[in-house]
């Protein structure tokens, strides 16, 4: 609502800086345009309709997901060109198909000859491919063909052969950049990685196979080198909110971050020399463990609080050095916590507020009970939010009319 002050929004809540997110999104659309490579946004992090818009520039075409969830949410809004880049899962074959079926363009990706097997042996209607991108391991050691086993090859080689299947492109996910600490490292695993791909691509084209190239993580993309011109597509996603592990890394600086969690003051604890906040682990989760000085998140505005412990529902805040001054923190006093991952964050809590000249205040639900006017996210695992000018009451029938429409995916991976 128009004025209201963030004082009135239910914690923990997840705000998000819409100027923050236009400017990191436009940012990487320049980047990738000047180079004449193509950008295909990840919309794992988000997973929301406004920032795919604002990714693809009102486009709707040509983004990654991450979960067939996410793909049919994006098909059921209009956008097409949907990659799903996870190595192919055999008991989703025919999802994946009636995607295929549906849109103009919806591709796969696999690794094995066996998935490439499993999509031989069904065949798409009326005439139309699957379209395939190989994942190739340039060292990430997660998913992918390792780029110098005999196999990568043949694999590739088979894509292209087997009928009513076409080798679309090669993709490599340099994931090993999360490991990196400033642009040098980031710039020498971008480099080995787009290298080991353009390597392929070579041993592909000398046996007459020409198809797409695609690398990409936050880090890399974010600070690409020269070389990465000569790719076809990139795939980042994280960028468009960054996080303290992106920062910590040097994707970004901290106030390229967009997202922070507002979390309340619900105890005193004087004997153990702390405060009780009401964020546990399902509102800023425990990927930021052991790898900051300030515990799980940054404290905003705080240097001196750490966030030392997190439980479901609490977060344990105490002082690095010195005894607590209480009266600096009342009951029901706001914190700030940027958190140290964001994607795991926003599945944790739920939903976003918005921060432009007006804040939606929701109320928030993430357990087993009936949201007052939009459905039960436990059960559906999908959450529509929707802001009206007022606030929500029950009976309340979502409505896309509305002055802001936040409709967000609530899904386990699938």
């Amino acid at each position: 609502m128009e004025g209201e002050p963030i004082s009135a929004l239910c914690t923990p809540a997840l705000v998000l800086d819409v100027d923050k997110v236009k400017i990191n999104a436009q940012k990487m659309i320049d980047r990738y345009q000047k180079l004449g490579v193509q950008l295909r946004p990840h919309m794992k992090t988000h997973k929301t309709l406004e920032c795919a818009d604002i990714m693809t520039g009102g486009s709707r075409r040509c983004i990654v997901v991450s979960t067939l969830a996410e793909a049919c949410f994006y098909a059921d809004h209009g956008f097409d060109d949907i990659l799903y880049a996870y190595s192919l899962p055999f008991d989703k074959v025919e999802r994946c198909a009636a995607l295929s079926e549906r849109l103009d363009l919806f591709q796969v990706l696999l690794d094995h000859p066996d998935a490439l097997e499993l999509l031989r042996k069904r065949p798409l209607r009326d005439g139309r491919q699957w379209h395939v991108w190989m994942k190739l391991d340039c060292g990430n050691g997660r998913a992918g063909v390792l780029h110098s086993e005999p196999g990568a090859l043949r694999l590739a080689q088979d894509i292209a052969k087997t009928e009513g299947v076409e080798l679309t492109g090669v993709y490599a996910h340099c994931g090993n950049t999360y490991g990196c600490r400033g642009v040098e490292q980031i710039h020498a695993v971008a480099q080995e990685t787009t290298d080991l791909t353009l390597q392929f691509m070579e041993k592909l084209k000398a046996v007459g196979i020409s198809c797409k190239s695609s690398i990409g993580s936050t880090p890399s993309c974010s600070h690409p080198v020269k070389d990465m011109a000569q790719l076809s597509e990139v795939h980042p996603g994280n960028y468009v909110f960054y996080d303290v592990q992106q920062s910590t890394i040097g994707s970004c600086s901290l106030e390229d971050v967009a997202v922070r969690v507002l979390t309340r003051v619900i105890g005193h604890c004087p004997h153990r020399n702390q405060l009780l906040i009401d964020c546990g682990w399902t509102g800023i989760s425990l990927d930021g463990a052991g790898k900051l000085p300030t515990g799980y998140a940054v404290i905003e505005g705080h240097p001196n609080l750490k966030l030392v412990s997190v439980t479901q529902e609490h977060g344990r805040v105490e002082p690095m050095s010195g005894q607590l001054d209480y009266s600096r923190y009342p009951l029901g006093s706001l914190l700030t916590l940027i958190p140290y991952h964001v994607s795991t964050v926003q599945r944790g809590i739920g939903f976003i507020s918005v921060l432009l000249s007006y804040f939606l205040c929701l109320d928030f639900c993430s357990r087993v009970q009936q949201l007052r006017c939009i459905l039960c996210i436990t059960c559906t695992l999908e959450v529509v939010w929707w802001g009206s000018g007022r606030p929500l009451v029950d009976g309340d029938q979502p409505s896309n009319s509305c002055s802001l429409v936040l409709e967000f995916v609530r899904r386990n991976k699938q």
